[in-house]
């Protein structure tokens, strides 16, 4: 048995010995002739050729020389001075780079960057190579080459350098102010929308723009189709990328303008303008006679959204319109989704912590590239014939100059996943608060555990240097946090089943409408809910007329003076939670 053990550990270390030293690097540029500013290019290199100076200002300026019509594979490839104080560009192919650097290094150049058309791939060799070779040499892409020549001219100057990986990049500021605020303001405003309509039971029918979409209550059924379709979906995404990246990017135009749409539509409604309507229209989604404004609105978000689509890959300004399109999407989702129990939410973060677990750690282990699906799709293939990328993240470029920021990742992502399969619990947790009058002690803490979850999230990035799954952190930081909120509050009973500690609450006296609208249930009145079975509860009596502010309350659904009903079937609800899930 030991026998074999040092075999497998011989093996192991033999084959981190062969492996490449794979790192990113900047090859500076600047015009002989005094042209334009100086600019970085990515380049790929093996830092056992020759390690390449951390800071600029210790690097080399030494003459970019072309020659690219070359392959530099025999001494009849050299020019006739050789190629003395120059850096070399040569192309790819041919003959091994050990070939071609031990040729540019007997020449007298003091580096050498070969120009690919392919995909870049370190430049390898063995160890006697290594020792032989005392210049650096990296691959630079044909499409930089290019780049460099039109922008300087042929008269141009390089320097190889590879500054430091900083741990983390500020734009990480920015990801956690737009995810937060995000989760924090679509949980408040979920909550609030719900008990709102708890009270406001009609709408006339001539104001067919206040009607709100009616919220959709998860069930156990349909937490299990969802994470199907997300795993048929991404595994389809993975094999079939180029042709079903452009069907994510249509259904993202209509569902982000949709949103847009959802939370922009109560500000326009406070315009004192545009209220006139048109009635005879052949519109499909506007039957009800819609004001001008509302149509403006919609022409906005969706001009809006076609914009995006059409200047999506501007890397230096679209990426923002992403964003915007993003944080509505998810408000809109947070406000429709609705989680109607405890132990709704802890079925669904659980499943999907599980799936992003397996699709990032697991994976790896199944592909023939050895890569992440879910980091493979959501950053976009290397290989992909398009070069798009999906546009379900929030999306922000990196501040500090880096390689990698240069070469292979110029945005930090943070998938949408991440911000509504938490906020869910957050808006469940908003409208319990409201349920049992606890000055939102259940939305603060789950969203200050949320943040604090995303936190724990950025620093696994920045010690792994990793793509990590967000809800690896964010599942057991929130729901631990609920459930023992819950648990020294007493109210895990309640909390777990949702709402059904609300159906045998007695109903409140009438009372004269104020000017906030409805005052919730006290203390005293939860009290009596609470009752053993047995003993009956003392219901007030309806007074003979009503008083004229209930009557003309558009707060109080289903009352009017002329029809007085019985407080048993018309009085209003206490707020609270939709029906509890099985």
């Amino acid at each position: 048995m030991a026998a074999a053990a040092l075999e497998w550990l011989a093996a192991a270390c033999l084959l981190l010995a062969v492996q490449v030293a794979c790192e990113y690097g900047m090859v500076h540029v600047v015009s002989e002739t005094g042209g334009p500013k100086g600019k970085d290019y990515c380049i790929l290199y093996n830092s056992q050729w020759a390690h390449l100076p951390h800071d600029l200002s210790k690097a080399s300026l030494l003459q970019l020389r072309d020659w690219t019509t070359s392959m530099l594979c025999s001494p009849s490839d050299l020019p006739a001075k050789g190629f003395s104080n120059q850096i070399p560009l040569v192309t790819r192919g041919n003959c091994t780079f050990y070939d071609k650097v031990r040729l540019a290094q007997g020449s007298g150049a003091h580096g050498l960057l070969i120009v690919s058309k392919e995909t870049l791939v370190p430049p390898g060799g063995n160890k006697t190579q290594y020792e032989e070779i005392g210049i650096p040499v990296a691959l630079l892409s044909h499409k930089d080459m290019l780049d460099i020549f039109k922008n300087f001219g042929r008269a141009v100057r390089a320097a190889l350098y590879a500054p430091h990986e900083p741990m983390l990049d500020y734009n990480m500021v920015i990801i956690f102010i737009m995810a937060v605020g995000t989760v924090a303001l679509g949980g408040y405003w979920a909550g609030s929308r719900d008990v709102k309509k708890r009270y406001m039971k009609h709408k006339r029918d001539d104001e067919p723009e206040k009607q709100e979409d009616e919220a959709v209550d998860v069930t156990p059924v349909m937490t299990c189709v969802f994470v199907v379709m997300c795993c048929s979906m991404l595994v389809l995404l993975y094999y079939f990328y180029d042709h079903l990246v452009y069907v994510i990017i249509g259904i993202f135009c209509l569902a982000s303008s949709t949103g847009l749409y959802s939370c922009l539509s109560p500000l326009v409604q406070r315009l004192p303008f545009g209220k006139c309507r048109i009635c005879d229209n052949s519109l499909p989604y506007f039957h009800k006679c819609p004001q001008v404004r509302m149509l403006l609105l919609a022409l906005f978000c969706v001009a809006v959204s076609v914009v995006w689509g059409v200047f999506r890959n501007e890397d230096q300004w679209a990426w923002i319109l992403q964003d915007a399109l993003g944080i509505a999407f998810c408000l809109y989702m947070l406000k429709t989704i609705r989680l109607p129990t405890f132990k709704a939410c802890t079925l669904l973060l659980l499943v999907l912590f599980i799936y992003d677990v397996f699709f990032v750690f697991i994976t790896p282990f199944l592909t023939k590239s050895g890569n992440s699906i879910m980091v493979e799709v959501a950053t976009g293939p290397a290989d992909s014939a398009t070069h798009e990328k999906l546009p379900m993240v929030l999306k922000v470029p990196r501040l500090n100059a880096s390689p990698l920021a240069l070469c292979d990742r110029p945005f930090s992502l943070l998938g949408f996943g991440d911000i509504l399969v938490p906020g869910l619990l957050v808006a469940y947790c908003h409208r319990f608060d409201i349920q049992v009058q606890s000055s939102r002690v259940y939305f603060v803490a789950c969203t200050i555990a949320y943040g604090i979850g995303l936190l724990v999230t950025f620093m696994a990035l920045a010690l792994m240097q990793r793509g990590q799954p967000a809800l690896l952190y964010l599942v057991p930081c929130t729901l631990i946090t609920s459930g023992t909120l819950a648990l020294w509050r007493r109210e895990l009973g309640m909390f777990w089943t949702g709402s059904g500690f609300a159906k045998d609450l007695p109903q409140p006296p009438w009372a004269p409408a104020s000017a906030e609208g409805p005052q919730p249930l006290k203390d005293a009145e939860v009290v009596l809910s609470q009752q053993p079975p047995g003993e009956a509860q003392v219901k007030p009596a309806l007074p003979a007329e009503q008083p004229p502010e209930l009557a003309g309350s558009e707060d109080v659904a289903g009352v009017s003076a002329q029809e007085p009903q019985s407080p048993v079937s018309h009085a209003p609800e206490p707020p609270g939670l939709s029906g509890a899930s099985a």
